[in-house]
């Protein structure tokens, strides 16, 4: 079908631009059912008017291969405003075509299988010395700490730095992450200002952290160090105006999304007794004692069903923009040339035509004998899918596992009465009160005093 056959004959998506400017953006940020209303009344596909622009939702695991295997084609990457000034002009993720495949593989030995099995040590340590800690504590607002633990991994590991000795670059990423989608209104007091001036200071930060490594080349194989050595075809090395973009990103991505993952796994765990027992069941049957591996994390077969369901019932990453480059259509609807196309990822998950009784916590649709999400490609996408991929995805899964074979074997928890676990959905989902719990290690476990070392 040509394009101006495309334009003449098609309709546009059902669904309503909202009021003058602003459209459908507040509703959007602040209603965590603004897209199952929609979806209940239009269908799934509508447009809506969200950040400035008009956007078309398509939702379901059609919707998601046609957007995502058509990159550079029909769409390319495209994010809010507030977004793409807050990640930063070199950010991989605002990246696109030859640009973005070259600094993607260069980011993704970071990934690399190697690369996962020099990090379980360290991650073991700091995953123990934070679940000591919470120990002694016994009751807890955990989602606060969890977010403190992701960020320590990810700057040990991603960057080699300490972030547990500077609690204040702690603080000031966590302001930062709270202005990344939001109306870009940059005022002092606004979020967006406030992000904007912590962006400043992190970046500053960075910058000191890049300097001190190129005087003093170091040993470690972190991101950071792979970034530093990096060279392209020419041997440029990147600059460091690149390189505090690239490492800003690296740690958003190894901590933002991997703490909502690591809630909602204790949150889902705690109110499915019945499946946190048959994961501890399979830690002692396992019986690795210490000094686990990747080759121990790839027998745990249930705990691996376990994070998948968690991943697919409260998906950190709500979906993805991007721009039309050029008019297509899609189940019979015009997508215009210039509007952003928005993929849906909770909506996909719980696709009652893909997934049995959807609703329901249930680790076991992933057994092969079931594998409900094989049935289609690009059902169960929480890290996307298609050349924009989540990069991190091995380290993310790596680092869940990890941390909840350790929580599982040695620890239980109960959530404390009278809170608020209705999620707030933006940056990432996270319960509104912060998920308090009581803690204890569980009986007949003694605390483990050696290291992974």
């Amino acid at each position: 079908m040509t394009t101006t056959h495309v334009k003449r004959s098609l309709p546009l998506p059902p669904g309503s631009f909202g009021l003058p400017l602003i459209g459908e953006t507040i509703g959007f940020l602040r209603d965590p059912n603004f897209v199952d209303k929609r979806y209940k009344r239009y269908g799934s596909i509508f447009k809506t008017h969200v950040f400035g622009r008009p956007t078309v939702y398509m939702l379901g695991a059609e919707a998601n291969r046609f957007l995502l295997t058509n990159e550079n084609q029909n769409f390319s990457i495209s994010w809010p405003y507030s977004t793409k000034v807050l990640l930063g002009p070199a950010s991989l993720s605002v990246q696109t075509g030859d640009v973005h495949q070259k600094r993607r593989k260069l980011l993704s030995q970071a990934f690399q299988p190697r690369a996962l099995a020099g990090y379980v040590s360290s991650m073991a340590d700091i995953t123990r010395s934070y679940l000591h800690k919470w120990e002694r504590l016994e009751t807890l607002k955990w989602y606060p700490e969890l977010r403190k633990y992701t960020f320590d991994v990810a700057c040990k590991l991603l960057v080699g730095t300490d972030a547990a000795a500077d609690s204040h670059f702690a603080e000031l990423f966590e302001e930062w992450c709270e202005g990344l989608f939001t109306i870009p209104v940059p005022l002092p007091w606004t979020k967006f200002g406030r992000a904007l001036r912590c962006r400043q200071q992190l970046l500053k930060r960075i910058e000191e952290i890049v300097l001190k490594r190129q005087q003093q080349p170091s040993s470690s194989q972190d991101a950071l160090e792979l970034l530093l050595q990096a060279r392209d075809e020419d041997g440029n090395s990147l600059s460091v105006q690149e390189l505090k973009d690239q490492v800003l990103l690296l740690l958003f991505a190894g901590h933002e999304t991997l703490t909502s993952a690591l809630a909602s796994l204790c949150l889902l765990l705690a109110q499915h007794p019945e499946v946190l027992a048959n994961a501890r069941a399979e830690q002692q049957q396992l019986g690795f004692e210490e000094l686990l591996t990747l080759e121990h994390l790839k027998q745990m077969t249930y705990l691996e069903q376990v994070l998948k369901e968690v991943l697919r019932v409260i998906p950190p990453v709500g979906g993805g923009f991007r721009e039309v480059l050029k008019p297509c259509e899609f189940n019979g609807y015009l997508i215009p040339q210039g509007w952003s196309a928005l993929y849906q990822v909770g909506r996909t998950h719980k696709d009652s035509s893909v997934y049995t009784e959807p609703e329901r916590f249930d680790p076991q649709r992933f057994i092969p004998e079931r594998s409900e999400d094989k049935a289609k490609p690009f059902s169960h996408i929480p890290f996307g899918g298609g050349v924009r991929e989540c990069l991190g995805k091995e380290f993310a899964k790596l680092e869940m596992k990890l941390f909840a074979a350790l929580l599982i074997r040695e620890y239980e928890w109960e959530l404390l009465p009278e809170q608020n676990l209705d999620m707030i959905m933006i940056p990432t989902p996270h319960p509104r009160d912060g998920l308090r719990v009581k803690l204890s290690r569980t009986a007949g476990t003694t605390v483990s005093t050696n290291s992974q070392k």
